[in-house]
């Protein structure tokens, strides 16, 4: 940056210097045509005062006071015994001089045009250390973020997600562990429990991360090949179990009767109305033994919003709208913390500053 102020001074000096050398020579060419108006004005006053003379001649004399005024030429045929009048003319300088004092001195115009550049470049350094300091504001400034529990609990997510048995059977529905829709899961945990796999709800009996009783999460901890019996209080078994029960609300179950028939368990995309409203479409796909699925993947913010809601209707018993909605917004704005809902549903969760 250096180099190119000093490139940029140098291309200027040069000009500078060139304009000034053009400005003398304009200067020369102005002072001869002034020199020779003034001669032709000269000689024009000349004749005026001349014609005039013989029109003063009756009327009475000028004052002194006129003559000193120079408002009045004097006339020696009719201005006997009056004080003379004083004339003075500025020597003009010689052209050796005016380029001497213009060294010496330098020109107003071309101070100002000196000036004109150097409060350019004050102000675009202003300007520059303006734009980096709002930058390093903005960048370093501690900004709206998740709890710090967020971060625990995704880590944990990516390797419950590795169990291979977390999908839907035998739809294998694996929205929980999607990669653009996995938020689900410490979203889930973060309304139910605060992010605590210690979490124990007196009322619910339920435990862990995962908004389910026990018992519940036992059932589905058998279809996940997990360790027997399983403890709600791992987080990654509790992630596990909540990420193949939330396949399971979404992509419906085909499990196994007392009579060891299939018994077909309908999911939230088993409903045309319901891929209506997720994907778009109605359509649907129906095969022997497994429950209906959409047609069409659900894909859309909009569609996935929605879904995440009735999911958590469906999961959390006696779950009110508005915190449905709630769970919606946080999905949602997962990348967002910043998000204005977000800071204020956050202010609701239990231990909340």
């Amino acid at each position: 940056m250096t180099q190119d102020f000093e490139s940029f001074n140098e291309q200027d000096d040069e000009w500078l210097s060139e304009l000034e050398t053009r400005a003398i020579d304009l200067e020369n060419e102005l002072f001869d045509w002034r020199e020779s108006r003034a001669r032709e004005l000269a000689e024009a006053r000349a004749r005026e005062r001349a014609e005039s003379a013989y029109r003063r001649d009756a009327a009475p004399g000028p004052t002194p006071a006129a003559f000193r005024r120079g408002a009045v030429a004097p006339n020696p045929a009719t201005d006997v015994g009056r004080p003379p009048a004083v004339h003075t003319t500025a020597r003009p300088h010689s052209t050796e001089e005016r380029t001497r004092a213009l060294i010496d001195h330098g020109r107003p115009s071309v101070d100002r045009v000196r000036l004109s550049r150097g409060r350019k470049i004050t102000i675009a350094t202003a300007a520059i250390l303006a734009i980096v300091t709002v930058l390093v504001m903005v960048v370093f400034r501690k900004g709206a973020s998740w709890p710090p529990s967020v971060a625990v609990v995704q880590g944990e997510i990516t390797t419950a997600c590795q169990n291979p048995n977390v999908a839907s059977e035998p739809g294998q529905v694996n929205f929980a562990c999607g990669k653009t829709t996995s938020q689900i899961l410490w979203v889930f945990a973060l309304m139910t429990s605060s992010d605590n796999p210690s979490y124990t709800d007196a009322k619910t009996g339920r435990e862990g991360l995962e908004p389910i009783t026990p018992t519940e999460g036992g059932e589905v901890a058998w279809s996940l090949d997990l360790h027997h019996p399983y403890n709600p209080y791992d987080p990654i078994d509790s992630l596990a179990v909540a990420a193949r029960a939330i396949n399971n609300i979404i992509g419906g179950a085909t499990l196994t009767n007392a009579k060891g028939d299939p018994a077909v368990e309908s999911g939230l995309e088993s409903n045309p109305a319901n891929c209506a409203t997720y994907t778009g479409s109605s359509a649907m796909i129906s095969r022997a033994g497994f429950p209906n699925l959409c047609a069409e993947p659900v894909t859309s913010p909009a569609g996935q919003a929605v879904l995440v809601a009735d999911v958590y209707r469906e999961w959390v018993v006696g779950a009110t709208a508005a915190a449905a909605k709630d769970v919606s917004v946080l999905f949602e704005n997962a990348s967002n913390p910043g998000n204005p809902q977000v800071q204020a549903i956050l202010q609701t969760l239990p231990g909340a500053s």
